[in-house]
């Protein structure tokens, strides 16, 4: 199956391909609880005529030790049927959740549209919603066993009736599925409704820091609240649609119970019946009233799983950002990392190299020279973006699997992301790292004194995205955290702004002397002198085009804007 072949239907089908083992024993046992309950009204009848009426107290005895052992297949077909419903349930959204992080963090990224927030919204509840349809089908086929099971006793009652139930059942069910579009659109409605206030509150919270520094968190709650007020009465109008479609569903079934218990009255009267057919007929009159309201039910359960159905689908089938070749890591070249006159936003024609064991530094006038230097090192650029060739040991990066791209290439970004964890966690990423080489990436990386501030060290706990560190202590731990990974060529945009000039003199130094003694190419996007400093040279970038070219000395001595730039 191709990414672009997944809809919201291609989903629910898969839901229940995946499951099929717990949904179809899940429909067995289910549909045998519903025709054992459909026999009880039958079995009382039958109790009634043969053993109350005629006194025979050996066929009452008999007649119970029966209706006690179909109450116990019903419960236990119940039990067991309802038990494997709901795991199966459980074990799709699971597998759905997966599915949706996985590509959520597909590093060539999607083309979902979809912010941080919705995809959370996406993952926690679409997924559980859609896994619903595991649960519809279940329900679905366990009321029409039951409805066919009443249906066939009440023609051996009176044809008539039974005819009646037959014909009648599969209009009702048919008028409330009349519905069904309205509550689909109602649902899918809400869910963006609640996803877009999700990721509204993310962003909101991400920035928190920032709205108060600029004394914006009242604009920020207004705007909350009203896009709050959006989902409240988005979700009242659902709940409205629903709560209309459940009393249709409860008035048809009483006027579909009354007619049944009618016309049975009126044929015990003229004597076609038995008091135990009576019984019988007004017991499975009341008993198809549940069915017929779990029809009802499975109506708007699967009106949610399908809206939500293609909200998953939206991530599933979205298509990468990056369109990647399939070689992996090829043999180490005499230039590890190339720029080929690439062009891309306001670079114009930009040749850069950097061999293993060098240290290439890159001076953009322009800030946003720099970051958009940063987007294509990082392979956050769509190969039709941007002209020229980007190199990897002598080989396209577009030839490349991206995993072969970033066993080489590792870029470190100015926002440095931390997550909730141990210091350890955040370091080793998920790998495992002696203490002795996380000791030394933080020692390289001037980040002693984050270490020898907490008592549990590298276990301290750290908060989201680092909350409990300072600025320059997150930039340090992160990296710290590259140096860790010590990756072939490590691209570094501003490493070290929120941290004091001494503190970036120990950096500078720490970071020279790991990168020299493994060999590796390193990259500083920077205006830091400490750190230009210690570069083999320097490419100045100005209005988009490589300017000059040559050692830090050599440029602070002759370029007097290069000197006026890093001196400011």
């Amino acid at each position: 199956m191709t990414v672009a072949s997944i809809s919201g239907s291609v989903v629910l089908r898969r839901a229940l391909r995946r499951q099929r083992r717990r949904v179809v024993l899940g429909i067995v046992l289910l549909c045998a609880h519903q025709a054992t309950e459909a026999l009880v009204p039958v079995a009382i009848g039958v109790i009634i005529d043969r053993a109350v009426a005629t006194g025979d107290v050996r066929a009452l005895l008999l007649s119970l030790a029966g209706l006690a052992a179909l109450f116990t297949a019903l419960a236990f077909a119940y039990r067991t049927g309802a038990r494997l419903a709901y795991a199966a349930v459980e074990h799709e959204a699971h597998t759905t959740r997966v599915e949706i992080a996985r590509s959520a963090l597909d590093p060539r990224g999607h083309r979902s549209g979809l912010r941080d927030g919705e995809l959370l919204s996406v993952t926690a509840s679409d997924a559980e919603l859609s896994a619903l349809v595991v649960r519809v089908a279940g329900l679905t086929a366990a009321a029409l066993t039951a409805i066919v099971v009443a249906a066939v006793a009440l023609l051996v009652v009176d044809v008539p009736l039974g005819l009646g139930v037959l014909v009648g059942v599969p209009l009702l069910i048919f008028a409330l599925q009349r519905m069904a579009p309205l509550l689909t659109r109602r649902s899918t409605s809400q869910q963006e409704a609640l996803a877009a206030t999700t990721a509204l509150a993310v962003d909101l919270v991400t920035g928190l820091r920032v709205l108060r520094g600029i004394g914006a968190q009242d604009h920020a709650a207004r705007r909350y609240a009203g896009a709050s007020r959006h989902a409240l009465d988005v979700t009242l109008r659902a709940a409205t649609t629903k709560g209309l479609h459940l009393g249709l569903t409860t008035m048809v079934n009483g006027l579909f119970l009354a007619s049944v218990a009618g016309v049975a009255g009126w044929l015990a009267l003229q004597g076609r019946l038995t008091i135990g057919e009576l019984v019988a007929v007004v017991g499975l009159a009341q008993f198809i009233a549940e069915p017929v309201q779990t029809l009802g039910y499975c109506v708007q359960l699967f009106a949610m799983a399908r809206a939500s159905a293609a909200r998953v689908a939206r991530v599933l089938g979205a298509t990468p950002v990056l369109a990647t070749g399939d070689a992996g890591p090829p043999e180490p070249g005499p230039s590890r990392l190339a720029l080929d006159a690439v062009s891309h936003a306001g670079l114009d024609n930009v040749s850069l190299h950097v061999s293993a064991g060098e240290i290439l530094g890159v001076l953009a006038y322009d800030p946003s020279e720099a970051e958009a230097l940063v987007a294509l090192l990082a392979g956050r650029v769509p190969r039709a973006d941007y002209r020229g060739t980007l190199y990897v040991d002598g080989v396209p990066v577009e030839d490349l699997h991206i995993d072969a791209v970033r066993a080489v290439v590792l870029v470190e970004q100015h926002d440095v992301a931390l997550f909730e964890g141990t210091l350890r966690a955040n370091l080793s990423a998920g790998a495992h790292v002696d203490d002795t080489v996380l000791r030394a990436a933080v020692r390289a990386a001037a980040a002693d004194d984050v270490l020898a501030a907490h008592p549990h060290g590298f276990d301290r706990r750290l908060t989201e995205r680092g909350a409990n560190l300072s600025g320059g202590q997150r930039q340090r731990i992160g990296l710290a955290r590259a140096l860790v990974a010590d990756p072939p060529v490590l691209v570094l945009h501003n490493p070290t702004t929120a941290v004091d000039a001494v503190t970036e003199a120990l950096l500078a130094e720490g970071l020279a002397a790991v990168r020299a003694a493994g060999n590796r190419g390193t990259v500083l996007i920077t205006t830091s002198p400490a750190l230009l400093h210690l570069t083999h040279r320097v490419a100045v970038i100005d209005q988009g085009r490589v300017v000059a070219e040559g050692p830090h000395e050599r440029l602070l001595a002759s370029d007097t804007r290069y000197r006026e730039e890093i001196l400011r």
